[in-house]
Formats: structure tokens, sequence, C-alpha cells
């Protein structure tokens, strides 16, 4: 039987030697017990699907001037958690990734080295300089992580697998874009105040692992070696561009579709240069046989999801959380925040062959607004509102087997009526198009071939298409009632380090984009890998209660509003019949006995708000304070307990 140790000294000994073992031993076996709800410090099955493709050893060098003595604790934290997850790597890589670890010091081959390698130095707040960055490399191919920093933590992980996964050898999708914003940059037009602008982050990052092609906003025909279309606020969109993404889908491609109400940064031409056009798009006749609408006269407006609070709430501004998300969707389940601005909503109906999957939706607390009313913030937004009681969808997957929405072929195009010659009495054209083939594949003489990524898109060389009326599998088509949340300004946030341009995730709508596009080039690892990026768990729970007191304080307050019209309307009814030579400066009995009771009612609501307002906030600090407890003294309380009855159990077990 196993007797206690007496002599400390030996114990000591004992435990100093099992210490010194386990520090060796952790060397050659790492592993780790993650028990936050959501694993976020275990890699994802994506990563590990994609460590198992690895035919050949890849090499990461992880750059981190750890000996720099001036190096902030909190960063030298966040580089452990860095090698921490390298590890994490390494161990899960089976042998066919290595890691290595270098520390760039001024003036050292080491520096030489990571300098070549790509990587940039960063700087700290008393200017002294840094390196903290990785490069993967197979051979001779490399991909590089130029700077890795805190703000993009979240996304660590999917950086360091998208990189390794650039050094695998492979022909890239080609994503086709057509768009009526200019989304690839522009040269602007100076002399009518259009400023140049800049290429769109979002087109960026789909180029760091995608073939980009810009297509014409009234492209006649989608080339054949686009595999999935981003389709971004067709605006004014001809019949003979809806046919060719018609088409498109007819033959197996994949599209995803940015429609608006009312898209804020399309930006126009106005007084004071460019500003928010609000303009409208729609691909009405194509999502008619597709059971999906929008009204792109309505706005959502939500006051579960809106941006800000009190005074400055904006319900047009929507701020989405995972509960307005498809938890069993990859490109949607723990997506983490997302803004959708000014936003619109579908409305679905049951379509042949056909079945909807609501990707993103509003809360039940929600409305559709007219856009004269999307600006409104505050007591001016809630005190008219009346929630639908609904969850309006704004992103939604259709699949199934799609029919053509041109049974009769290709449009006829539009003919000019003043033209006699090729027109009848009617008005009506008189060539006639008996199929596709007149409308696909026709190249102007000294026509350009199409540019990958160009600014001016252009029209492809396609060989001539037959025209379908039906996919011959099931296919699927990713429909968005928004376009601004892709804008730069809604997405990322851009900053300059030594001339060097750092972008930061605002949110996920970036994830989710690329996430849709992954999904549908068949990178389903990748996609998993997205779904994980946000660590954070906001308190729903106390927002919800806020919402709830904020409604019945707005309710509060129209109440006095209405009562005061009220009694203002009888005063001027009792001026009215004040008979003749009586001054209206002078108020009767009447009216101040009906004043003196408003006063009284005024005082009454303004106490009940007061009181309403107090239990919020006790409310929402005693929650706040037993989450605090919870999370921060629950583990050292188990501790405890389980200390307590080990000492128990050994205390019965030990001989008298």
């Amino acid at each position: 039987m196993f007797k206690p140790i007496k002599n400390i000294y030996i114990a000591l000994v004992i435990a100093l030697v099992a210490v010194v073992a386990l520090n060796w031993g952790s060397a050659y076996y790492y592993s780790h017990l993650d028990l936050t709800q959501d694993q976020v410090y275990t890699l994802s099955p994506g990563t590990r699907e994609v460590l198992k493709k690895l035919d050949q050893p890849v090499k990461i060098k992880f750059y981190f001037s750890k000996s720099d003595e001036n190096m902030p604790l909190a960063l030298k934290g966040f580089a452990s958690r860095v090698e921490d997850l390298l590890a994490e790597f390494k161990s899960a890589g089976a042998g066919k990734l290595i890691i290595e670890n270098d520390d760039p010091q001024p003036d050292t081959p080491v520096e030489d080295a990571a300098t070549a390698d790509g990587i940039g130095a960063q700087a700290l707040q008393n200017g002294d300089h840094f390196y903290l960055g990785l490069v993967a490399s197979r051979g001779e191919k490399k991909s590089v992580i130029p700077a890795i920093t805190m703000e993009r933590e979240r996304l660590l992980e999917y950086d360091i697998v998208r990189a390794i996964s650039r050094t695998q050898e492979g022909n890239k999708t080609q994503v086709g874009i057509l768009s009526s914003e200019p989304v690839f940059g522009s040269r602007g037009m100076p002399m009518m105040g259009i400023p140049p602008s800049q290429k769109q982050v979002f087109v960026s990052e789909l180029e760091r692992d995608y073939k980009v092609v810009n297509v014409a906003s009234d492209t006649k025909a989608i080339d054949p070696e686009i595999k999935i279309l981003l389709v971004l606020h067709p605006k004014d969109i001809s019949e003979q561009t809806q046919y060719a993404l018609d088409q498109f889908v007819m033959r197996g491609g994949k599209l995803i579709a940015m429609l608006d109400p009312y898209a804020y940064f399309d930006l126009i031409p106005g007084q004071g240069g460019m500003q928010p056009g609000g303009t409208s798009s729609n691909l009405e006749r194509l999502m008619k046989g597709w059971g999906v609408s929008l009204d792109t006269g309505k706005v959502l407006s939500d006051l579960q999801y809106m941006s800000g609070a009190g005074v400055q709430g904006l319900p047009t501004l929507l701020s989405f959380n995972d509960q307005a998300y498809n938890p069993n969707d990859i490109a949607t389940a723990k997506l983490g925040a997302t803004l959708f601005p000014f936003a619109g909503s579908f409305s679905l109906e049951v379509a042949p062959g056909l079945k909807h999957e609501v990707l993103i939706h509003s809360s039940k607390n929600s409305s559709l607004i007219g856009s004269a009313q999307l600006m409104d913030r505050g007591d001016k937004a809630m005190g008219g509102f009346k929630a639908s009681g609904v969850e309006h969808p704004v992103a939604v997957r259709v699949e199934g087997q799609f029919k053509t929405a041109f049974p009769d072929g290709a449009p006829v195009p539009p003919v000019d009526p003043k033209d006699k010659d090729k027109v009848d009495k009617n008005g009506k054209p008189l060539a006639k198009v008996t199929d596709a083939k007149s409308q696909v594949g026709s190249k102007a003489p000294g026509a350009a071939a199409p540019k990958v990524g160009s600014t001016e898109a252009t029209e492809p060389v396609v060989a001539a298409l037959v025209h379908l009326n039906q996919t011959s599998a099931n296919n699927s088509v990713v429909l968005i009632a928004d376009t601004d949340f892709i804008s730069n300004e809604a997405a990322v946030e851009i900053q300059e380090v030594f001339g060097q341009k750092i972008v930061y995730p605002s949110n996920g709508n970036l994830g989710f984009l690329q996430a849709l596009v992954d999904q549908y080039a068949g990178d389903a690892a990748l996609v998993s890998l997205r779904t994980r990026q946000s660590a954070s768990r906001p308190l729903t729970v106390i927002h919800d209660m806020e919402m709830v007191a904020q409604q019945a304080y707005v309710g509060k307050i129209k109440e006095l509003e209405d009562s005061l019209q009220k009694t203002q309307e009888s005063l001027k009814a009792l001026q009215k019949d004040k008979g003749p030579g009586e001054s209206a400066a002078i108020l009767s009995k009447e009216q101040q006995a009906q004043i003196d009771e408003f006063r009284k009612k005024e005082s009454a609501a303004r106490l009940e708000l007061r009181g309403l307002r107090k239990n919020l906030r006790l409310e929402s600090e005693a929650l706040q304070f037993w989450v605090k407890v919870v999370n921060i003294g629950l583990l050292p309380a188990l501790l405890l307990l389980l200390w307590l009855g080990l000492a128990l159990r050994g205390r019965r077990s030990s001989p008298a």
C-alpha cells in the first residue's frame, strides 16, 4: 500500500525532478486542453484537412524580434500566442510542416534574411523597429505574411493556412466581377468633379487566391472560363445582360448577386463633389422564376440589430451577430459581427424544383420602411415604429434545378424607333433572333481580349453558345439584399505603416463574401476556417434588456407628446369659444385647470421614466457582475472543491 512521504526535503526533490521531466517531455510532445465553448484555441477541422493534403514538406519561418528589450509585454504575449498556434500547426502537420523561429536584430544576417523574405519592419511607440511576420515556402514557391498584427488576431489561423495553401501548385479558379461601381478602381474625371479611386479591398483579397476578371456591366455573354461570378449593384441592367447571367447559371456557373434598395456608397456627382447616390438595383426577371423578389422602395429597420443606442441609435444601420445567421451553413456559422448599411429584404415564394435557405435574417422586432425615413435616429426613428413580428431574409441561397427566364431564347436588342429601316409600322424590330448564336460569341473587328484584373472591362471572346432551357444538374445562387456591406468604408480599416498599406477587417463582412467564393470554388476546408474567426461573445441578454426598456421609454415619450398635442388642441378650441372683448392672453378657469392636470401627468410620467431607467441600470449591472463572477471565479472554485474532495478522501483512507 502506498505510504505518504513524510520527509519534506525528499518531497521537494521529487517535485523538482517531476517539473524538470515535464518540461523536458513537453519539448517533444505538445498538447493542451481547450475549455472554451467554441474551441477557440483549437485548430479547426478545415486547417487539419488542408494539412493532410500536403504532399511535400512546407517550411514556415517565423520572424519575431524576441530579444528586443523595448518590446511591450502585450506584444510579447501576442507573439507567444502566435508561436503556440504554430506549434499546433506542426503537431497537426504529421511531419510535413517545418517551423523555424528567427530573432531579427539590427544589422544582423537574420534581419537581412527577413527583409529578403518580404517581412516588413513595424514601429514601436518610441520609434524603434521590430519584426513580426512569417513566410511559408515549398521549393521556389513562397507566400508571405509581412506583418502579423494584434488587430488581425482573430484571422490568424486562416492567414497562416492560406499562406500554406498558396505554396501548393495548381491553376487558380477564375472569378468574374460584374459591377456598375468602379470596384477595380478608376482614373476619375477631374473636369466633372469625379476623383480617381483605388481598387476595393475585397477585389485585392480575392486576387490573392483566384484569377479575377473584370466583366463589363453591359456584357452580352459570360466567358465559360469563369466559374464564379459576383454581380455587384447591377443598376439599370439590360435584358441582354440578364440573359447572359441566366445562361451562365444554366451552364452550372455559380452566381453571387449583391442587390440593393439604397446603395449609399454608390457615389454620384453633386454640387459639392461626389455624394451618396442611394441608387437601387434588382434582377427582377431572373428572380421571379426563383421565387424571390426585392422591394427596391423599402429599407430594413431593426431595433434589435441597430447600431448605436439612445438618441444616436440608427435602426437602418444593421449590426448583425450570431443570432442573425444560419448556424448550419459553413459560410455564416460563427461568422462574428457584420455591418449592413441600409439593407433590403427578400420575399420568398414557392418555386418548382427549388428551395430557399436563409443565410442572414433580421429579428422579429423589425420592419420595412420607406427610404425617406432611413436616416431617422433615436426617438424619431422609434416613435412610430411597428414591428412586423417576422424575420426578414437579408441573404438567401437558392438551390435546385433552375429553369431559364428566357424560354424564347436571347432577347432582341432594342432598336431606335426613329430608324425606319429597322422597325415595322408598330415600332418592332424587323430582324429576328432565332438563337443565342447571333448574340453570343460575336467580336467586333479590332476588339481587345479580356484582361484579368484590369480596370477596363472588355467583352469576352467566346465560341457561340447554345441556348439552354434548364440546368443539367442542381445548382445554387446566393442573393444578398445589400451592396454597401462589402465597400471599404463598411468592411475594413486601412492604415499605412512606413508606406506599406495594412488592411484590418472591421468585422466579418469581408470574411462572409470570401467564404461564399471559397465555398463555390470547392475548397470547403478554407470555408470552415472562416466560420471560426470571432472569439467574442457579446452579452446579447443585456442588449435585449436595453432594447425592451428603450422601447418602453420611447412609448412613454410618445404618450406624453400625444397628451401635449391634445391639450394644445383643447386650448385652441377654448380660445375660439371666448366671447367678444375677452383677452386671448388671459386663461380661463377651464384652461388653467386643464394645464394643471397636464402638468401632473407630465410629472408622473417623468417619475416613471426615471424609475424605468434606474431599474434597467440595476438589472444590467447585476447581470454583468454575475457574468464576471462566473467567468473569473468558476474555475478556481472548482479546483478548490476538487482539492477539498481529495483531501477528505485521503484523510478517510489513511490509517488511524
